[in-house]
């Protein structure tokens, strides 16, 4: 249902995920402690967020390698399979042409 209105779930996921962190900013600049603990807060979050974000990205790679690998393994079949078509329609046709050569003479 989501897919029909143009939002995937990586992209709801991702705004959930933008959502919190804005939030988690948010609390942490709103809240009353000192500007020493807020930059250590802030930082510490930061380094979390790319930590995650490092993470989902090495994950997508993997994800998007194995793919890769099986689209060319595939390819790979289907090019073996054609190029062996090929090759049996030219036997085929050279077979009916000698035929063609030993009817006429």
């Amino acid at each position: 249902m989501d897919e029909e209105r143009g939002f995937s779930a990586k992209s709801v996921f991702l705004s959930f995920l933008l959502g919190g962190i804005v939030g988690a900013g948010l609390a942490l600049l709103l809240a009353p402690q000192s500007g020493k603990e807020t930059r250590a807060k802030i930082k510490e979050t930061a380094e979390d967020v790319k930590e995650k974000a490092e993470g989902y990205l090495k994950e997508a790679k993997g994800k998007v390698a194995g793919i890769l690998d099986k689209a060319k393994e595939t390819l790979e079949e289907k090019k073996s399979a054609i190029t062996k078509a090929v090759e049996a329609g030219k036997e085929a046709y050279e077979k009916e042409l000698s035929k063609d050569k030993e009817q006429e003479g």
